[in-house]
Order: structure tokens, then sequence, then C-alpha cells
């Protein structure tokens, strides 16, 4: 029978997906395309945080299943019966994102994608089912909301630190028509950023398997990218950062950027908000109390109970705009432009100095 093969195949991708095998049948009882590089992904890292963190609840709840469960992705778009895009019950552990999370008759038939802020982005073809997980799960809009009404400058009980999430790179990506940075009044902000043809979509730029960045590919345009240094690739020469250099890469500039701009939070946290402020990028709540004010999260600092506390709107701000390019590495590449502008309104709005900096 000519469709027994492809029966074969779709049980060994559901155990490969799962991860549940049994006696009865052999995961490699016929060749799965791509398997070898799937299995190098953060995608099939069974043992990683992303898998793992509700072991002890036993389940992962509706807020985290979509992106953190393969039953979980499926019923967001409804591939299990359910009603789309609606989550309202929690998925099984012990799962992956794995071959048929992605490839489905529903996947195929994606026309939109709606993300935190509400906007929505039509018929962006396969990059849709990724960025139904990589866009981040707080904008722009949403961390303003939490502001309207109180004083700038005014530190607040009511106010706390919006975190996006990990690898919003589609957020980046579209940068203003979906707001996934926090937008200050009075500023243009880049949207879109469109590359150049064949290489404008996710998988165009990463392998659809093992996710890598396809470097080689890069360096045929970008010669100072050969050997994987991507973090030289820059394409305006113009001087971002304000130090006089316009040739280092774009990537060089935007981390520079990224530096100043976590000096003017810990200067204007002393000294308006009246604490020291200290940030780490692998301890949740991310931004702590500084206790003994040596400018680092010490240890014994970077512990959830010891999350800073003397928030101001105008430091949540900008707080929100640093984490947004810390949690996206790939950003210079993905929307620099759109970085930059959050990077320097952001600095600037903590009282820093951008006069020798050119805005893009």
């Amino acid at each position: 029978m000519r469709t027994s093969k492809w029966i074969v195949v779709a049980l060994s991708i559901a155990v490969l997906t799962t991860g549940f095998a049994t006696s009865a049948f052999a995961a490699d009882a016929v060749e799965v395309p791509y398997l070898e590089q799937w299995r190098t992904s953060p995608h099939a890292k069974k043992d990683s945080e992303a898998f793992r963190h509700w072991d002890k609840e036993g389940a992962v709840p509706e807020a985290c299943a979509a992106c953190h469960s393969h039953g979980g992705y499926l019923d967001f778009l409804g591939a299990d019966g359910s009603q789309p895009r609606k989550m309202d019950k929690p998925h099984a552990t012990d799962t992956v994102i794995g071959c048929t999370t992605c490839h489905n008759d529903e996947t195929l038939a994606m026309t939109e994608v709606t993300f935190p802020s509400g906007a929505v982005i039509q018929n962006a073809g396969r990059s849709m089912r990724c960025m139904v997980c990589h866009q981040g799960r707080q904008s722009g809009p949403g961390v303003h909301k939490g502001l309207v009404g109180l004083e700038l400058d005014q530190v607040s009980d009511k106010v706390s630190f919006q975190n996006i999430h990990y690898r919003a790179a589609a957020a980046t990506a579209y940068g203003t028509l979906v707001k996934g940075g926090y937008e200050y009044a009075g500023q243009s902000y880049a949207g879109e950023y469109k590359h150049v043809e064949g290489f404008q979509t996710c998988t165009e730029c990463h392998d659809a398997h093992t996710t890598k960045v396809k470097e080689d590919t890069c360096a045929v345009c970008h010669r100072s990218a050969k050997g994987g240094a991507l973090d030289r690739i820059r394409m305006a020469k113009i001087d971002f950062d304000g130090n006089g250099n316009a040739d280092e890469g774009l990537a060089v500039e935007i981390n520079t950027l990224h530096s100043m701009l976590y000096a003017q939070i810990q200067a204007y946290a002393a000294k308006t908000a009246g604490a020291a402020i200290a940030y780490d990028a692998h301890a949740y709540p991310y931004f702590f109390a500084d206790t003994n004010g040596n400018g680092q999260a010490d240890a014994d600092e970077a512990v959830r109970a010891n999350g800073y506390k003397s928030w101001t709107p105008r430091l949540a701000m900008a707080a929100y705009n640093y984490q947004f390019v810390a949690k996206d590495p790939g950003g210079f590449a993905h929307n620099g432009k759109y970085m930059v502008q959050l990077l320097q309104d952001s600095i600037q709005d903590l009282g820093g100095d951008v006069g020798k900096m050119s805005r893009p």
C-alpha cells in the first residue's frame, strides 16, 4: 500500500516528539528525514530547563505549554481538535518540540500570528510557525499600560519589572509593527527589517532543523563574517555609539550601547530611585538589589527574594528595553536599527548624553 511507509514514518516521528517508546515499535524502523540535524537543536534537548522546569508540578501550565510542550503547541493551533489560539488546560511534561509539532496541517494552513501587543502579522509564510513562540510574552504597550497615571521618577509599589522572555527574534525583526520594545513618545522607530531576497525568512537564515545560522552563506556577501565572525558585519558607516569608530561591527556597537544603558540604569537607580541595582542574565527576576554596592549581582544577591523593588516608571521602561536587547543576541541581524533606537532613547530618557551618537 502506497501510504504504509508514511504511517511508519509518522509513528517514528511521534515517538521522537513525545519521548515515549514501546517494545512493539522501534523508533529507527525507517529513516526519519533530518533526524540527526534535529537532535543537535535546542528543540530536542529534553533535559534542558525549557522542558524540565515543571517536573515537580507534573504538568506544564496553560501559560507556558504552547511553547514548552509538544501537546501544548498542538493545542494552541487547534491540531488536537480544541479551539484554535486558546489554551485552557496544562500539558504533559517530558516532551520536546519534535517533527509533528511543527509539521502538520494546521501549521501549513496558518495565515497570521498575533503578538503580545495585539498586532497581527499576516501571510509570513513558514516563518509563522517560528513566530508563534519566538515573539516574547510582553510588549511596549503592555509595559506602558501599567505605568499610566504614575509619576515618572517616583518609586511606586505599583511598578514592577516586566520581562520580554527569551529569544523574541520575531518581535525584533518586525520592529515598530509589533512594538516589542518600549517606544518613547515623540520618537520614530524602524519597522520590519528587509534583508535581501532569499534571506528574509527564519529558515532562509537559520537551518530549519538545527536552528543554527547559515554562517557560510552569510559570508558570501559579508566577507568580514568568514569563519563565523558575524559580529563583524555592518552595512552603514555610521557611528551609532558615539565612540568615533564607524568600522566596528553593528553587533559591537549594540553591545557598547547596551553596556552604556546598564551604567545609566545603575546611576539612575542609585541617585533617583535611592537603591542600588544589579543585573544577572541567568537568574530570575534578573534585576536585584545591590545590597553591598559593588555594582554586581553576587551569588547571595541574585535570588528571587532579593529582586529589585524600588522601581520608578522611568526605570522600568529602560530596564525592559535592556532585557529586550539582552534576550535576543541575534538582534543586530534581526533588526539592528530597532535595537539601536531603543537603546539610545533609553539612555537619553535616563539622563544620559547621546549627543555624539547618530540615530538611525
